[in-house]
């Protein structure tokens, strides 16, 4: 009976999907019939369509390696992201001056829209840069605003009874801090996962650095060839929910760790 429990998962999980992709087919079924089957594929293709062209990609050494250009870099911004994000709350929260000379800095980055800075970081850094960079400042407002709560949220009188044990600032961290501020650290790397790569790949549209999955995206687009532009776009989204969903698996199972 150790089927049982893997498949009741798998039938409460198909509904959703089955729904949606019988819309998409009937939406296609719908643009076929309204042009007469003439240019159907350049608008709405049927699901069997992109399932061939994703196929067909995934076979090649170039879809692979395109994946992996677009990972390493988004990876980088998204690390580059928290580091500065974890420092930039630490000052602000330890110092006035610094809270008062960065968090305007902060904020306008937060409020600012994606395209003025890919645009802006194109011109300085040069198409290869880009997407790391902009992953990096996308991620960075979220870490720093949610660590910013999380270390203003710390229990003072067990920061005051750390100190009357004199426990060194690592001691203090490790036992006080950090398991405090678990669940402000667990939102943060979670969100900041998916926007690092939904702003990555959209940096990669506008700069097209070689190889990467926003410049397979914009050729498609440039070329017609909606079918691959459907595959394309269904592989950055399940890539960056797989790594989300991934990103919080271990960030649950250290987070229990911090607990013990």
């Amino acid at each position: 009976m150790g089927w049982t429990k893997p498949l009741k998962k798998l039938l409460y999980a198909l509904p959703a999907p089955a729904f949606w992709l019988g819309v998409w087919q009937l939406c296609a079924f719908l643009v076929d019939r309204r042009v007469g089957g003439r240019g159907n594929e350049l608008q709405m293709p049927y699901p069997i369509s992109v399932w061939n062209a994703l196929a067909a990609m995934v076979g090649t050494g170039d879809f692979w390696s395109t994946v992996l250009a677009s990972l390493g870099r988004i990876a980088m911004g998204l690390g580059w992201g928290i580091l500065l994000g974890a420092v930039l709350a630490v000052l602000t929260c330890s110092f006035s001056w610094c809270d008062r000379l960065l968090s305007p800095a902060v904020r306008v980055i937060r409020a600012a829209p994606v395209a003025s800075f890919i645009l802006l970081v194109l011109l300085w850094a040069g198409r290869g840069r880009t997407p790391a960079i902009i992953s990096a400042l996308m991620v960075l407002p979220v870490v720093w605003d949610n660590l910013s709560r999380g270390i203003q949220a710390v229990d003072p009188k067990l920061l005051e009874m750390a100190k009357c044990y004199r426990f060194s600032r690592w001691k203090t961290a490790a036992l006080v801090s950090l398991p405090a501020l678990r669940p402000y650290i667990l939102t943060a790397l979670s969100t900041a996962a998916g926007l690092a790569w939904k702003s990555g790949v959209a940096a990669e549209v506008l700069c097209l650095p070689e190889p990467s999955l926003g410049q397979r995206i914009y050729y498609t687009k440039y070329y017609l060839d909606i079918p691959e532009l459907f595959a394309w776009t269904a592989v950055t989204v399940a890539l960056s929910m797989a790594l989300e969903r991934l990103l919080r698996a271990c960030l649950a199972r250290w987070g229990r760790g911090w607990g013990r």
